[in-house]
């Protein structure tokens, strides 16, 4: 439990700080930390993506999260829900 909430405060940290850098093809918003918490405590699913380094990821990273490291995406992107919830951190 612990680790999660240090992951999601290290989520807080990278979103506080992250903007689009063009208009994106699907809708995009922010969700916060505590949000993303409360959802997953309550059984709510979503597709939870860590884009750092391998070795950060196995460091620490959100249960449940899966590896996709930032400059993959692009090529991985068709495994990506263009429906559901997608948290990238």
């Amino acid at each position: 439990m612990r680790r999660t909430l240090i992951a999601l405060g290290t989520v807080a940290v990278l979103l506080a700080g992250a903007a689009p850098a063009a208009p994106p093809e699907y809708p995009v918003s922010y969700i916060k930390v505590d949000e993303l918490k409360a959802l997953l405590d309550r059984g709510g699913t979503a597709d939870v993506i860590d884009v750092r380094k391998w070795d950060q990821y196995v460091e620490l990273h959100i249960e449940g999260a899966r590896s996709m490291p930032l400059r993959a995406v692009p090529a991985r992107a068709h495994e990506i829900s263009r429906t559901g919830l997608v948290v990238f951190y």
